[in-house]
């Protein structure tokens, strides 16, 4: 395998990483903003406040969006798989 396949499989799966992942931290980072002004609006400095409805946020994504993230994991990994012995030999 040379140096530029490897680049090659790193940056598709890196490329993949920020797909799957980029639904769960936009969700949390927009919902941490808001509860972070309504914090500072209503001067409450309670920790809970923050951590809970961030961690249902992305409980609710990930089970939303489970068909998607599987589907989305299925194909990288029967492409990754059908490309093998490109790799390998």
């Amino acid at each position: 395998m040379t140096p530029d396949m490897v680049a090659e499989l790193l940056r598709q799966m890196m490329k993949e990483s920020l797909i799957l992942s980029a639904p769960l931290l936009a969700a949390a980072a927009l919902l941490s903003f808001v509860l972070s002004v309504f914090q500072t609006l209503t001067s409450l400095q309670d920790q809970s406040l923050t951590t809970v409805p961030r961690l249902a946020a992305v409980a609710l994504i990930l089970l939303a969006g489970m068909p998607w993230f599987l589907s989305r994991l299925e194909t990288y990994t029967r492409l990754l798989w059908l490309d093998l012995h490109r790799y390998l030999g």
